[in-house]
């Protein structure tokens, strides 16, 4: 008789998409010999060979591949049926699992969390905080259940809502000659250290086109994991920055930095929240929307705008 489990679909599914048995093992939180057990027993079931094991990791076979993808829907479904569940329960009630950016995260959450846990008492929300290339594969694979980043993101199995407009502001030193709104030139941009985040952060890339910089390695930038670096860096006087308006409460408090617009139209992000398609806890996104609207509203004033 035929005995397939969702744990061991889970583990091959997790080995198919890392590629490494020992790392596949910590995003289970299992042992590796535990894991390997289980994806040896899912290969005896099948009566074939799922997984070549080598030096360099684990690559699937032909038929790997094939078992790979159906495995996937499989643990959608299952994902899909216990939402389902949920879904009939009150708004934002039981398990929600939350990814969000990393330039949007340490502005949001402090206002949004305990507004959470005030108005949704039965809420056990799981907040996971990467980069947007990471969180759209976890959404895709129902690691997580949605995402809150800039909008848009084209991908058929996702749907988005669009739930604010975040300007960008220019940081400088305190001394900085510029006034009124600043027009980034090319000259100017070539004269002026530019500091941005480093690659892999969505905001880095809207920046850049902002600023129609085709060779960054042209100009004077530093790569940067977060703004607070950069931020010290600018009361410093060691260059400029673009900031997302929504940081400035929190980035821009030195008296050694000046908070300037831009020329308009001014440059800005939308900022918005997306989950699967077949995901049946539209209830839940719509009382998550408002809570972010009402987190955002409620979030303080930051340095005042030259």
């Amino acid at each position: 008789m035929l005995t397939i489990t969702l744990r061991q679909l889970q583990y091959f599914d997790a080995l198919a998409r890392i590629g490494h048995f020992g790392r596949a093992a910590e995003t289970c939180f299992v042992t590796q010999p535990a894991l390997t057990v289980q994806i040896q027993e899912l290969e005896t079931q099948l009566g074939t060979r799922l997984i070549e094991r080598g030096r360099r990791g684990a690559t699937l076979t032909e038929a790997g591949q094939r078992i790979a993808e159906r495995a996937r829907k499989l643990l959608l479904d299952a994902e899909d049926l216990v939402q389902a569940a949920q879904a009939t329960a009150a708004p934002l009630s039981g398990r929600l699992r939350l990814g969000i950016i990393p330039t949007v995260a340490p502005y949001l959450l402090p206002t949004l969390l305990p507004f959470l846990r005030q108005r949704y008492p039965d809420l056990d929300l799981h907040v996971r905080e990467t980069q947007t290339a990471v969180l759209l594969d976890e959404i895709a694979s129902a690691q997580i259940d949605v995402m809150l980043a800039a909008l848009p993101i084209t991908h058929p199995d996702l749907e988005s809502l669009a739930l604010f407009e975040d300007r960008f502001v220019l940081a400088t030193p305190l001394h900085h000659k510029a006034e009124g709104r600043v027009v980034l030139s090319e000259d100017w941009l070539r004269r002026e250290p530019l500091l941005l985040l480093e690659e892999g952060h969505c905001f880095r890339d809207q920046a850049i086109r902002y600023c129609a910089l085709r060779q960054v390695s042209g100009y004077n930038t530093l790569g940067a994991s977060s703004f607070a670096t950069i931020m010290r860096m600018v009361a410093n006087g060691l260059g400029m920055t673009l900031l997302p308006e929504i940081a400035v409460a929190a980035e821009a408090r030195s008296d050694d930095i000046r908070i300037l617009r831009l020329e308009e139209p001014e440059p800005s992000r939308v900022l918005g929240l997306l989950w699967r398609r077949e995901s049946p806890r539209h209830a839940d996104i719509r009382a998550l929307a408002d809570a972010v609207a009402g987190a955002r509203f409620g979030m303080a004033d930051g340095a005042p705008l030259s």
